[in-house]
């Protein structure tokens, strides 16, 4: 403890070294009246820190008495004489008490009388008091590692009259961790590399500046291999696999992958970005594990749209880029191979059941609509699973409610799942993940499933599907559908009404041919035409009553506009995530807006519907927040939350988007 104090004196020594240096030099100046006034004040300081110094060390003296007297002799002489250092905290968490060995690990810093959480911040004294936790392992201090081990005494008569002190023991552990990230750095992670759109590119290309385009690809991959001292092998026309070690990896997260941006830089004449799409693979227990990681996350990279990185580490997935728009694909091939193949699953069922989302919009609905049409056409019984009619399809279902073919095509999951058979097939539209279907335990009833859907891939997706079809360049699912009909069916002739849900699906999603249209939309739009859509049917299925409008208006007269992105919060009274969704479309209208939120309670659930103009991606920020979507339209569902804290959760991610969106 003397040592404490001489700590506690050194800085009283070196202001009263300060002020005799002064009255010197009044002395040497010829200043002899104030140098004697300067003397006396200087002798009275003196005194003071004497008398200052004795009553603090008799203080201390006491407390260590009073400690140390409720503890055994063995105790007391143990915690003075540690050979590792000894911090004792009170019930508030109050330094009270530390040896010399912590005097040296915090580098003389005084910390007496400071709360244990300023100067370690993931120590928490509550759990400890609690028993719910009695080690904190791996805490950095003063840049050295350390394993605190924790002990409650109880004192019933301590110095501070608390019932318990704490006291924290210090093992230091920088070698070990020290040795532990060296390995960790020198494992081998795996690289999955490949240029998404290469044929597209080159086509796009001057015929004499493809062969350079090509060079200065596979040399800007080349170097980047180099860059990171890797083994870098082409073993296909637009792929590469890369091994090295794990340091280099970590260092391009925290660059969050720069090679995705050179990549997009080469230009040659090529009228298309060329685009890469990679998945790493990382801490595997072994190099196959890293490899199989690597596979499965360069295709989820692939199936999210490309031109982004996927990280999986072991469970764990992270997400870099995807700020690129989705390019049409203008060959049809995989569209009449997905057909083809499922017509020969249908085939081979006994029944047929159509599945969409929760709260399904129109898309799915028309996507369900048109693969029951084409079911039909094949002479199978077919079902649509629906458990709720709201207010997005109940103009569409009216449709279908006098027509015989429709009689009991719509069937609750309970009831569904009642008449499934082992050879029965499921057919998921327009929504490919866990917690979004429907019903997921009827989906895990079913032995056999396919997927259509064009959203970005989730890394929750339905597993042990045997046909995918996902396709991010789609507007909509009921595009993807329409085109899937003209290879299922020869000369499909399905019903007017059933091309107008398609139709009003892709309107849907489109927002009325303005988002995600290519040449493909309108081919489909142009083929549910000649098969009898009525446009204005499909305007009136949209048309709104005054009601509805006045709270659309009501939602959007309470949007916050900032940097160009605008949040609404709809009032108590309006539950429906359809009016929010629409009001976040219609927010996109008002100049200068690039971005809109709409938050919307609904029971205990709190969902937001993001919607863009493309600037911004809405993807990234709602699949922060436990959701996904596309780029400009994308939306997620929070529970356990109030609309402060959920609005407070979504204004950081989008801080967070910006800022990095600037680097």
């Amino acid at each position: 403890m003397d040592n404490k104090y001489n700590y506690f004196n050194a800085g009283n020594r070196a202001y009263m070294i300060i002020l005799a240096f002064a009255i010197m030099i009044l002395f040497v100046y010829g200043h002899f009246l104030e140098g004697i006034a300067a003397l006396i004040i200087y002798g009275g300081l003196v005194i003071y820190n004497i008398k200052r110094s004795k009553v603090k060390k008799d203080e201390w003296k006491k407390f260590i008495e009073d400690f140390t007297s409720k503890l055994d002799i063995a105790t007391s002489s143990t915690l003075i004489k540690l050979p590792f250092p000894l911090i004792i905290v009170g019930e508030n968490g109050d330094v009270a008490w530390y040896n010399q060995n912590a005097t040296s690990m915090l580098d003389g810093e005084d910390v007496l009388g400071k709360n244990i959480g300023t100067i370690i911040k993931e120590f928490n004294i509550r759990q400890v008091l609690n028993e719910k936790r009695t080690e904190f392992r791996h805490i950095n201090l003063k840049d050295k590692y350390y394993d605190i081990y924790t002990s409650i005494v109880n004192t019933a008569e301590n110095i501070s009259n608390e019932d318990n002190i704490v006291l924290l023991y210090f093992y230091e552990v920088t070698e070990q961790i020290n040795l532990q990230k060296s390995m960790d750095d020198n494992k081998a992670s795996v690289m999955m590399l490949e240029v998404d759109n290469l044929d597209d590119v080159i086509k796009t290309t001057v015929e004499d500046k493809r062969p350079l385009l090509a060079a200065q690809i596979e040399r800007t991959l080349n170097n980047y291999g180099q860059s990171l001292n890797a083994i870098f092998k082409k073993y296909s026309d637009n792929k590469y696999i890369l091994i090295t070690q794990d340091k280099y990896i970590q260092g391009e997260i925290e660059k969050k992958f720069e090679i995705l941006d050179s990549i997009r830089e080469i230009n040659l004449g090529n009228t298309l970005a060329v685009t890469l799409s990679a998945g790493v693979g990382r801490n595997g227990d072994t190099p196959q594990d890293n490899y199989n990681f690597a596979l499965s996350a360069k295709e989820l990279a692939l199936g999210r749209g490309g031109d982004q990185v996927v990280v999986k580490n072991e469970e764990k997935l992270s997400f870099y880029g995807g700020k690129t728009k989705e390019v049409e694909k203008r060959t049809k091939v995989r569209a009449r191979v997905i057909a083809h193949a499922l017509v020969d699953l249908i085939n081979g069922s006994d029944r047929v059941f159509v599945m969409g989302h929760k709260n399904p919009d129109t898309d799915c609905l028309g996507a369900a609509i048109g693969i029951n049409s084409a079911i039909r056409l094949l002479n199978k019984p077919c079902s649509i699973v629906l458990d709720n009619r709201n207010s997005a399809i109940k103009v569409a279902l009216e449709k279908f409610q006098d027509d015989e073919d429709y009689t009991n095509t719509f069937l609750s999951p309970e009831t569904a799942s009642k008449s499934l058979t082992d050879d029965s097939l499921l057919i998921i539209v327009d929504v490919h993940n866990k917690g979004y279907v429907l019903d997921y335990e009827l989906v895990k009833a079913f032995k056999k499933i396919v997927i259509i859907d064009h959203h970005r891939r989730s890394p929750d997706a339905v597993e042990g599907v045997l046909l995918s079809y996902i396709e991010t360049y789609a507007s909509s699912t009921s595009e993807l559908v329409t085109e899937m009909l003209q290879y299922m069916i020869e000369n499909p002739k399905i019903k007017p009404k059933e091309a107008e849900v398609l139709l009003a699906g892709i309107c849907v999603d489109t927002k009325n041919f303005y988002f995600k249209t290519g040449v493909r939309t309108f081919e489909a739009a142009g083929f549910l035409r000649r098969l009898g859509a009525d446009t204005i049917d499909i305007k009136k299925m949209f048309a709104e009553n005054l009601d509805t409008y006045l709270k659309k208006a009501e939602i959007i007269k309470s949007a916050k506009v900032d940097n160009g992105i605008a949040v609404a919060i709809c009032p108590p009274e309006i539950e429906d995530n359809v009016l929010a969704a629409q009001a976040a479309d219609e927010l996109l209208n008002i100049t200068g807006i690039q971005a809109s939120f709409v938050i919307v309670r609904i029971d205990d659930e709190i969902l937001i519907s993001g919607r863009s103009l493309g600037d911004v991606n809405v993807q990234v920020i709602m699949e922060a927040l436990g959701g996904g979507g596309h780029m400009t339209m994308a939306g997620t569902k929070l529970s356990g939350l109030t609309i402060e804290e959920v609005l407070e959760k979504l204004q950081d991610t989008i801080d967070k988007n910006i800022k990095e969106s600037e680097k």
